[in-house]
């Protein structure tokens, strides 16, 4: 695990600095932190990141894997819009039923 990581921080330090990932630089920083890592951890990462927009990659982390990057859009582009009050509907919809969902608190929290 500690493998893992140390190359997740030097991928990470390398991104914000603006600096291709490679392996060389991976092991470098590896060796200045000190840590032991097994010798096929840094290019192994190096050639996962290779092809890979970081920024899209880290700023989707939570989203169940990386989506593409904020540019891209569809090939048809968005759908026209014929008026603009269903679209104010569904956001009065979905007001009501958020606070319909809160409603169901039944007045003690966990540590009560």
């Amino acid at each position: 695990m500690a493998s893992e990581l140390a190359c997740i921080y030097s991928a990470l330090i390398l991104y914000n600095d603006e600096v291709t990932v490679m392996e060389d630089k991976v092991n470098a920083f590896i060796k200045a932190a000190g840590v032991n890592v097994e010798p096929f951890w840094p290019g192994l990462f190096a050639k996962a990141l290779a092809n890979v927009n970081t920024g899209s990659l880290i700023c989707n982390i939570g989203a169940g894997g990386f989506a593409p990057a904020a540019s891209a859009t569809p090939a048809e582009g968005p759908a026209p819009s014929t008026t603009a009050a269903p679209a104010k509907e569904k956001k009065v919809e979905a007001k009501k039923e958020q606070s319909e969902e809160s409603d169901g608190d039944m007045g003690f929290g966990l540590f009560d």
